[in-house]
């Protein structure tokens, strides 16, 4: 029995049908029953249920083999470390009390840093907490700058007509498509050769520039010239906020975004075969981001 958090997110969608597709039992732990019905429908048994409930989760891991771990974003939190604090003391508590052997937790690259980070510092919190845990084999899947955090580009590009952030635009980043985090982390949980307590970065098809990002999605909706425009703080945190980001998740990401740019946060691994992944940025955007901005476009 294998149980997933966050069943219905862009990582926990894929890991439970990764092993479902595998014929494994799949408990799937998500907010909405509705959205969990896709899973049902193939086999795995829904658990709508608060991840700060601990007692639901006990219940939830009773029994399990494995567990895959992650701590869901909430863009509108006006305390969003005190949050993922009280989440992560929710998880481990569970993972102890329902003595779970296995687990696979979605971290990111910069947890190794104990602050300075934005809301990778709650990831760093996290790991401290599940290494605690005596009794349980855990690898911390400490991966790249999403490329569905460039999405935002699709409404930057059809009202300013180039693309914007707050990285340099030098600065080249291990971009990552969150389908290959979950198929990563449901080979491990398959596997279930999991020893001690163990980081190992996922890096993605490879290390990009915001400059290289403009240009791919350039060429992917039919604008070659398009160029990426590095904003200030002050210019992007009123459209954080307009997009639906309490101020204080907007200056986490003022934070991280500033942890990046001078290298505190970055990769610890040279790139290897490891920790490579298949999904290059050129099919994302055109598989995934052209998409958008054709709905975009005719909207």
């Amino acid at each position: 029995m294998y149980v997933v958090t966050g069943a219905t997110g862009n990582t926990g969608h894929v890991v439970a049908n990764r092993l479902l597709d595998q014929k494994r039992k799949v408990r799937a732990i998500g907010r909405s029953k509705d959205r969990l019905e896709p899973l049902v429908a193939r086999g795995a048994e829904a658990v709508v249920a608060d991840l700060n409930d601990q007692n639901a989760l006990i219940k939830a891991f009773n029994s399990a083999d494995a567990v895959y771990v992650m701590i869901p974003p909430n863009e509108k939190s006006q305390t969003p470390l005190a949050d993922q604090r009280r989440m992560a003391s929710s998880l481990t508590g569970a993972l102890k009390q329902a003595q779970i052997k296995y687990a696979v937790h979605l971290s990111s690259i910069g947890a190794d840093k104990e602050s300075g980070t934005g809301p990778v510092t709650g990831l760093h919190e996290f790991e401290k907490m599940l290494d605690q845990l005596p009794e349980l084999n855990v690898v911390h899947l400490r991966c790249g700058y999403f490329m569905e955090n460039t999405l935002g580009e699709v409404a930057a590009v059809t009202k300013m007509g180039y693309t914007v952030g707050l990285l340099r635009g030098d600065l080249k980043i291990p971009l990552i498509a969150t389908k290959d985090i979950g198929n990563r982390a449901a080979e491990l949980l398959l596997d279930l050769n999991l020893r001690g307590k163990q980081t190992q970065e996922l890096l993605g098809h490879s290390d990009l520039t915001m400059t290289e990002v403009a240009k791919i999605i350039g060429q992917a909706i039919g604008k070659p010239d398009l160029h990426y425009q590095q904003l200030q703080p002050e210019q992007i945190q009123p459209v954080l906020e307009q997009m639906g980001m309490s101020s204080a998740v907007a200056d986490l990401i003022i934070e991280m975004s500033a942890a990046l740019n001078s290298r505190h946060m970055r990769a610890l691994e040279q790139r290897s075969e490891r920790n490579t992944t298949p999904t290059s940025y050129e099919s994302f955007a055109k598989e995934v981001l052209l998409p958008l901005y054709r709905q975009e476009k005719a909207a």
